[in-house]
């Protein structure tokens, strides 16, 4: 048999991998603790040989999940936390030290943006650029920047980074390049295709997919060397090279700060991922006949879709997700149209914050997500009062069209 697709491997992996009794799935673990018969068992644990020690670092249930996901990405090893952004301040906060500086993208989730005023407050500094232009990353370089992060697809703005440019830039200064590629997920893209060192999933969003679970996950690509790295603590330098990185984020990022996954979510998520390819073609399928439709539309001033023609990303976009472009479409609506009035008249799309759910949600991004930045900033990102974000899902896109046409109608009938 040839290599099995993504879709094929998901679904049997728990089976191929093994379980109790022969079950399909693997079974949830509850159990905080984890006993020995021998006491040197219990002591060969504790300083590295397989095995559980506690449910703050890993469970059987969460091991299963972290190599699901580092099999999906393509990496050398995976550790799960309980949220997304407990991962990315996992990676931030275990890897960086006062006086380092970071240069990343200006188009990011706006909790990203406040985690890193934060870290501001550690003595770590934070130079945002138009990462869509690898030159504005090299001009931004200092000599004690220590890391460089974008996503793959920006939320909520659609921009496409210079991956390609960013990863081989970060190659040649032996910097690692940390890659949020939650919104485009290893089904249009793993990490290692743009040469990431570290791969931040939110679980909770495409992934699981259905909007019932938190999950975050962080994947080592095995592409750095981290014997380069200067932050590695001499306790962690022990095993093979390619896991330096992931052991200062286990044990000071997991073990240390309890941002644990629990069984039950474990599950969950897996789940979820077995229908990754099928949510992820209708998704994609709809969001762009949906952002043709409100593109077209007279109500509608712009649209933000990598899948557009006119999107400045566009072919960019082609190349690096040649299966799709995502669920997300983001639009603004002209000054005249009640903004209110038009989300108020939606039957079908939800009022919610989430992205990457089966149910179709949309939200206004100034007055929400984005309102603790302030006037200043949101302007300086892009983000207008009229804007709106879309996170499309599985419904009949006939069905959301209508749905958006209708309050649109209404929305602008004085």
């Amino acid at each position: 048999m040839g290599k099995e697709q993504t879709s094929t491997r998901i679904l049997h992996h728990d089976r191929r991998q093994g379980t109790e009794a022969g079950a399909v799935h693997q079974p949830i673990h509850v159990s905080a603790e984890f006993a020995y018969a021998q006491a040197q068992d219990l002591i060969d644990v504790f300083q590295g040989k397989p095995g559980f020690t506690y449910a703050r670092q890993a469970t059987p249930s969460t091991a299963r999940l972290e190599q699901l996901i580092n099999e999906i990405e393509g990496g050398v090893g995976t550790i799960c936390f309980s949220s997304g952004m407990a991962a990315i301040s996992a990676v931030f906060l275990t890897l960086l030290q006062a006086g380092d500086h970071i240069v990343s993208s200006r188009y990011l989730f706006g909790n990203t943006n406040s985690l890193y005023q934060t870290l501001s407050n550690f003595g770590i500094e934070v130079t945002l650029v138009d990462a869509c232009d690898v030159e504005a990353v090299a001009a931004a370089w200092q000599p004690n920047t220590r890391m460089v992060f974008a996503e793959s697809i920006a939320n909520p703005g659609t921009q496409i980074a210079d991956l390609k440019g960013i990863g081989a830039l970060c190659a040649e200064r032996k910097v690692p390049f940390v890659l949020d590629n939650t919104l485009s997920t290893a089904w249009l893209a793993p990490g290692r295709h743009f040469q990431a060192a570290l791969v931040v999933n939110s679980l909770s969003k495409a992934l699981a997919g259905h909007g019932n679970v938190l999950g975050g996950a962080v994947t080592d690509t095995g592409i750095f060397d981290w014997s380069d790295y200067p932050h590695i603590f001499p306790a962690y330098r022990t095993a093979k090279t390619e896991q330096w990185g992931l052991t200062q984020i286990r044990k000071k990022g997991l073990r240390d700060m309890g941002a644990a996954l629990t069984g039950e979510s474990a599950h969950k998520i897996a789940v979820g991922l077995e229908t990754l390819d099928l949510r992820m073609q209708r998704i994609c399928s709809s969001a762009l006949q949906l952002a043709r439709f409100l593109q077209e539309h007279p109500q509608v001033s712009k649209v933000y879709y990598p899948g557009l023609e006119n999107h400045p990303q566009h072919q960019r976009a082609k190349e690096y997700f040649p299966r799709g472009n995502g669920g997300l479409v983001s639009f603004e609506l002209y000054s005249g149209v009640n903004l209110l009035r038009f989300l108020d008249q939606l039957q079908v799309i939800i009022l919610s914050t989430h992205l990457g759910d089966s149910r179709s949600l949309i939200l206004p991004v100034a007055q929400t997500i984005y309102h603790e930045m302030g006037p200043q900033m949101s302007a300086e990102m892009g983000i207008d009062e009229q804007l709106l974000r879309l996170s499309v899902g599985l419904e009949d896109p006939i069905d959301l069209q209508n749905d958006l046409d209708a309050a649109l109608t209404f929305a602008s009938e004085v």
